[in-house]
C-alpha cells in the first residue's frame, strides 16, 4: 500500500492542470448502490467551473443514453469501452460511436447469447445483469447487485468461462463484464478525445484525472498519472493490475466529492 499515496498528496500545483474528469460510475459515484445528492452535486459544481467530466462506466448504452441527456457531463464512455456517447444540448442530438460494426454486433450479440447459458448453468446463484436488456455489446453477469454476493471462487469461474470461449472479461464491483472485441475503458478514451476533442491523448494525459474503484478500471489507473481509487478500491488491490495513484479518505460518493473539492480549489482562474 506504499505505493499508493493519500489524496492529499494530490498538490495544488498539479491539480491546477487538470481539464477532464474521468469518473467511473458503481461505486465511485454511487454508494452502496445509490447516488448520494453530494456526488451528483460535485458533478455539478465540476461542470460550472469548466472542468469536462466525462464517466467511463460498465454500465449499458441505455443508462448511457439517459446520463449523456441529463446529467451535468459532456460525453460517457460505456460497456467497458465499447461505445461512447455525446448530446449536444444546442442541436439536441446525440452523437453515439461505437467500437464495432452493427454487422459484429449483431455477430456477438448471438454468441453472448449462447454463452450466457453456458455461464448461468455452470455458476450456481449468478444471473445476467438487470440491466442487460439495454446492451448493446457485452454480456453482464450480476454476482452481488441483485443476487446474493458470490464467493471469489464462484466469480472466477465467470471469468474462467468468458475466457474459454474466447470472450474478454472485466470484473467489476458488481458484474463481470463479458464480450468479444478488443476494447477497454481507455481505448474507446482515446477514441472520444481524438475524435470530439481533436486531441492526442497521450498529449494531454497531465490535463486529466481519472477515479475509479474496481479491476476494471486497471487500464485507466495504470495509463494516467493523476489516477484516484475511492476508499472501497482497497479490497481489490491484490486482484488489480494496476493500482491508482492516490486514494481518497471517504468510500464511494463520498470519495468523489474529495477530489472534487481538491480539483475546485486548486482551479486556476
Amino acid at each position: 500500500m506504499a505505493d499508493i499515496r493519500a489524496l492529499t498528496a494530490f498538490t495544488p500545483q498539479n491539480r491546477s492542470g487538470i481539464r477532464y474528469v474521468l469518473t467511473d460510475i458503481d461505486d465511485t459515484l454511487t454508494t452502496h448502490g445509490r447516488l448520494p445528492a453530494a456526488a451528483y452535486t460535485a458533478l455539478e459544481r465540476l461542470e460550472a467551473a469548466g472542468f469536462r467530466v466525462i464517466p467511463i462506466t460498465g454500465r449499458p448504452a441505455g443508462w448511457c443514453d439517459l446520463i449523456a441527456r441529463f446529467w451535468p457531463v459532456d460525453a460517457i464512455v460505456g460497456e467497458n469501452g465499447a461505445l461512447f456517447m455525446r448530446y449536444d444540448r444546442l442541436a439536441k442530438k446525440m452523437q453515439r460511436r461505437f467500437f464495432q460494426s452493427e454487422a459484429e454486433r449483431a455477430m456477438a450479440r448471438s454468441k453472448l447469447t449462447a454463452l450466457g447459458q453456458t455461464i448461468l448453468r455452470e455458476v450456481p446463484g449468478c444471473a445476467l445483469a438487470s440491466d442487460q436488456q439495454y446492451r448493446e455489446c457485452d454480456l453482464a453477469v450480476d454476482f452481488c447487485e441483485d443476487v446474493p454476493a458470490l464467493p471469489q471462487d464462484a466469480i472466477d469461474r465467470i471469468v474462467a468461462l468468458f475466457e474459454a470461449a474466447g470472450a474478454t472479461a472485466k470484473v467489476s464491483s458488481i458484474h463481470v463484464n463479458g464480450w468479444f472485441g478488443h476494447w477497454d475503458k481507455l481505448s474507446m478514451t482515446r477514441v472520444l478525445f481524438d475524435e470530439v476533442y481533436g486531441l492526442n491523448l497521450d498529449a494531454v494525459r497531465d490535463q486529466v484525472v481519472f477515479a475509479g474503484d474496481s479491476p476494471n478500471d486497471a487500464p485507466m489507473f495504470g495509463y494516467f498519472p493523476y489516477s484516484v481509487g475511492v476508499a472501497n478500491v482497497r479490497p481489490f488491490l491484490d486482484r488489480i493490475a494496476a493500482r491508482p495513484a492516490f486514494i481518497t479518505a471517504g468510500e464511494g460518493g463520498s470519495g468523489f466529492v474529495e477530489l472534487a473539492d481538491a480539483l475546485i480549489a486548486a482551479k486556476k482562474p
